[in-house]
């Protein structure tokens, strides 16, 4: 399989390699973190709106050798749960390849398909990958892109999340630190609202992802209307985590400003 070439270079991120680069490394540098974390929330907007909160989900990180990278399809293309299982994906500033192990491993103990289709057009994945190049460099990680059509707040959609997730969690265990794995949970938050709005409509939300409860997490979601458009990857993420045993806390939050705005947040579990 060939290089998946960029599909928003030039429109959410500059296509001009110094150009990129140098953004990213103000955001970089803006982000009081530690890196302590082993998966985090991280949004997925042009880079002038959520970019400094994608640096301190980035920012947060552990090294790993490997980072599943899960988003939600926005494109309509693919299979409700896709991965692509080998090749790599191009940006700006180089190439990273795809862990066809793990993909492999993935594919055969999950329902998750094999199905480049969704991820051509899709952005959510694509855009975290200059945060991670900058923060280590493009052949000191591979990753595997998994792309989630949200269909509903269905018992069934949740638990085929939680049973990825812990799925995840038990592949991530299994791997020394040498081979450490990382997961990236791709979502905006509010869309289009008034921004003195946003943090009394998320704080349910919020509350259900810290306690690491999908149940809570999809019920709030449900009761607010919400508008989180990678809850998919986020049920994922939390039901990994709560199996991984790890602790989650609320890290950056910011929003697109204007009348109807866009809320981001970074989230982390370590």
């Amino acid at each position: 399989m060939g290089a998946r070439m960029p599909a928003v270079a030039g429109m959410f991120y500059p296509s001009e390699p110094s150009l990129l680069g140098r953004q990213v490394e103000r955001f970089m540098l803006s982000a009081k973190t530690k890196p302590s974390c082993v998966g985090v929330v991280s949004p997925h907007a042009g880079y002038g709106y959520s970019g400094q909160t994608a640096a301190y989900a980035i920012g947060s990180l552990k090294p790993a050798k490997t980072f599943i990278i899960l988003g939600p399809n926005h494109t309509g293309f693919g299979s409700e749960f896709s991965l692509m299982s080998g090749g790599s994906w191009k940006t700006p500033l180089g190439e990273v390849e795809i862990d066809k192990t793990i993909a492999a491993e993935l594919f055969r103990r999950t329902d998750i398909a094999d199905d480049a289709a969704a991820h051509m057009a899709e952005h959510s994945i694509e855009v975290q990958l200059p945060f991670l190049q900058k923060r280590f460099s493009s052949n000191s990680f591979s990753f595997v892109p998994i792309c989630i059509m949200n269909i509903s707040y269905s018992d069934e959609f949740m638990d085929a999340c939680v049973g990825t997730g812990e799925i995840i969690a038990d592949i991530v265990k299994s791997k020394s630190s040498s081979d450490a794995i990382g997961v990236i949970a791709s979502s905006d938050f509010s869309h289009y609202v008034a921004p003195d709005t946003i943090e009394k409509r998320e704080k349910p939300i919020v509350k259900a992802i810290l306690e690491l409860d999908v149940p809570k997490f999809f019920d709030a979601l449900s009761s607010t209307n919400a508008s989180v458009c990678g809850y998919g990857p986020i049920a994922v993420l939390m039901a990994a985590a709560k199996k991984l045993k790890l602790r989650a806390r609320d890290i950056h939050s910011s929003d697109s400003g204007g009348g109807k705005a866009v809320s981001y947040r970074a989230i982390g579990f370590g």
